[in-house]
């Protein structure tokens, strides 16, 4: 009974079939473009026009007391960099603004507010009135004005007793609470996806659409050989695209690197083997370039960006989409990432992600190596 047997790898085809690839790359304008010049404009992107951040919520303060307490708290508001205050005297001043969504909110002080704290109560009221068409932005109203009213009455000794217990707040990895330093290690994943998957998803469709694969096959190089060798250079170009990233990460938006540079290309490494995986299995079932690009995105880049954690919490999606995350590799890069980035090399958590990384790269390879030789077969 004869045992399948190992394909040997001709290093001296393997080297012709990169190099072949590499004068590819350089001479296609739109393969460099999607390479370097996509992840600066991407990140530069995340960095400065996306940002979880709110502050300087444009909200009205109604003041309608002309008493010493209700222009302090007035004051306080407006003294807030987390709001930015439009004074009025009614409430139907800023009722059009809230209508023409200019104002996301306004704080009520009325008129007996100063009378009801000089007789020595504390349950003055005040309206806080939101916007809920933005349901995030109106929580963060919410909060942060019962906030700026709590510290007034507290720095007016107001409180009916003394708290026993004070609370002090620290914030782990992120003191500053800065978006931009969660988004840019996610924004990084999405460009390593995009570079991995998208660029990867045109290499072998390019062969088939130009009539150049039945040439390729021709060769002495195996299937394995063939693989390898157009892989190599979107590899390297993956690396460098990550270095340039990270270098952009640190440098330009301040994000901190508090793991090391190797364990950062280590993690890289490991991400490109099913991100080029992927793409080179979009390839292969299409041979048709504006169909591999069609399905690199909807396969690489929505997932990468939706379901990977980047901008919303898989804790908080539904039992059914989580599953689903399960075999999304962005999932796991952009946690190896923000560990990396923001927390160090904390190999507890990486390795979990290293290993599901590896094996769901495991799999694009092992279906991509049937459905090339399938191709030959037929």
């Amino acid at each position: 009974m004869n045992r399948p047997s190992i394909p040997d790898i001709s290093l001296l085809r393997l080297i012709a079939i990169a190099r072949k690839e590499t004068y590819q790359i350089f001479r296609d304008p739109s393969t460099l473009l999607v390479a370097f010049v996509l992840p600066v404009v991407m990140l530069f992107l995340f960095a400065y026009a996306v940002s979880l951040d709110t502050r300087n919520v444009r909200i009205g303060v109604v003041l309608e007391s002309d008493g010493e307490a209700a222009q302090s708290l007035a004051a306080a508001f407006s003294g807030s960099r987390y709001f930015s205050v439009t004074p009025a005297r009614d409430r139907r001043e800023i009722e059009p603004a809230i209508v023409a969504g200019k104002l996301r909110g306004y704080v009520v002080i009325p008129q007996d507010f100063t009378n009801r704290l000089q007789r020595g109560r504390t349950d003055a009221l005040v309206q806080i009135v939101t916007d809920g068409t933005q349901p995030n932005t109106a929580t963060f109203v919410a909060n942060y004005a019962n906030g700026v009213i709590g510290n007034w009455i507290a720095t007016r000794n107001l409180a009916a007793t003394p708290a026993a217990i004070a609370v002090q707040p620290r914030f782990w990895f992120n003191p500053e609470m800065e978006s931009r330093r969660a988004l840019i290690p996610g924004a990084l994943s999405i460009v390593m996806t995009i570079i991995g998957t998208l660029l990867t998803a045109l290499v072998v469709a390019r062969e088939w659409e130009r009539g150049t694969m039945e040439g390729i096959f021709s060769t002495p190089a195996t299937v394995l050989e063939i693989l390898l060798g157009k892989l190599l250079p979107y590899f390297c170009l993956g690396l460098i695209a990550t270095g340039v990233g990270a270098m952009l990460a640190v440098w330009v938006f301040g994000v901190p690197l508090r793991g090391s540079v190797f364990t950062l290309l280590l993690l890289a490494s490991i991400f490109l083997i099913p991100a080029l995986g992927q793409g080179l299995l979009i390839s292969t079932l299409a041979r048709n370039q504006f169909v591999a690009a069609q399905l690199a995105l909807l396969s690489g880049f929505l997932p990468a960006f939706m379901l990977s954690g980047f901008l919303f919490e898989i804790s908080s999606m539904p039992k059914v989409i989580q599953f689903i995350t399960i075999i999304v590799p962005a999932r796991y890069f952009n946690a190896g990432l923000q560990t990396v980035f923001l927390a160090g090399d904390v190999w507890s958590l990486l390795l979990p992600s290293l290993g599901a990384l590896l094996l769901i790269g495991l799999v694009f390879f092992v279906v991509v190596l049937r459905k090339m030789r399938k191709t030959l077969e037929v």
